[in-house]
């Protein structure tokens, strides 16, 4: 997908929201864009999204596509279920199976109980796990959140960052706006800043910190983690570039445990694999990880 020198205003006269914006937005990439309130990032992603059309350049190479709004309709007549199920149809899902996605969605989220609830009887945390379920029943090839995690409680939060980890493990690509600058921290492949209708480059946390003291293991110590049990083919040496940084130990047997942060679980598991020769999971276990607990170094593969 790419946007070429696209620009939208306000109105047809009107001054410009976004200008000259041009970006190439590649698959199985997560894309972060901040800026202030009124900066033009949701008009960014109702581009993205197609929702809006831009006024001026021209937007290709669009693939399957899902949004989240900053704001859900939640005043529509239909259930939860009715809802998902018919929005699985839309996105070319049969009966059976989006109804059967729906519910896995609704359970994933927490929010089974109110499958027959009316979207309006919806406190605004359950209605937004719903506009974030519809989203991601239909596996998009692109992703568009703005400001998706808004209203969630924080095991709904945590389940919507694996989910973003499992599209983009598949190959999929995710573009989101969130308020909290720690939202999938380190995680995101660029970063860009919308201020004074233009888009701008901006520096990762991951990259910076790279750029100083080399790649970090295990950012925060206070964050939950996740440790993977895998073993490699006889001879085999570790896949270079792991997602999330691994600390790496030996185990028992010939196995290797790797510990990274948990929104990087799903990725470090499709890296081992899909690795040629692929690694062999033996357990993959989760960890509350403790704000005294020190982290261990990085053993060299």
């Amino acid at each position: 997908m790419k946007l070429h020198k696209v620009g939208r205003r306000y109105g047809l006269r009107g001054p410009w929201v976004l200008r000259d914006v041009d970006l190439e937005v590649p698959r199985g990439a997560l894309l972060r864009f901040e800026g202030t309130n009124g900066s033009g990032k949701s008009t960014l992603l109702r581009l993205f999204a197609g929702i809006d059309a831009p006024s001026t350049g021209r937007v290709t190479g669009r693939p399957r596509t899902a949004y989240v709004p900053e704001r859900f309709p939640a005043a529509l007549p239909f259930t939860a279920l009715g809802y998902l199920s018919h929005l699985g149809r839309v996105h070319g899902l049969r009966g059976a199976a989006s109804a059967r996605r729906a519910t896995e969605w609704l359970e994933r989220f927490g929010a089974a109980g109110h499958a027959r609830t009316p979207l309006a009887e919806l406190s605004k945390g359950t209605s937004q796990k719903v506009a974030v379920a519809q989203a991601l029943l239909a596996e998009p090839e692109l992703l568009v959140l703005d400001e998706a995690w808004t209203g969630l409680d924080r095991t709904a939060r945590g389940t919507l960052d694996r989910a973003v980890a499992e599209r983009v493990a598949a190959g999929g690509t995710v573009v989101f706006v969130d308020h909290d600058p720690a939202r999938l921290a380190g995680a995101a492949h660029a970063c860009y800043r919308v201020a004074d209708a233009r888009l701008r480059p901006q520096e990762t946390a991951t990259r910076a910190a790279d750029a100083v003291s080399g790649p970090r293991v295990a950012d925060a110590a206070s964050a939950p983690r996740v440790t993977v049990v895998a073993q490699g083919p006889p001879g085999a040496v570790l896949p270079e570039s792991l997602p999330g940084t691994p600390v790496t130990a030996p185990g028992p047997d010939g196995t290797t445990r790797f510990t990274v942060p948990a929104t990087h679980s799903d990725t470090l598991l499709h890296a081992l694999l899909t690795a040629r020769p692929p690694w062999h999971i033996h357990a993959v276990t989760p960890e509350e990880a403790r704000p005294d607990r020190t982290p261990p170094r990085p053993e060299s593969p």
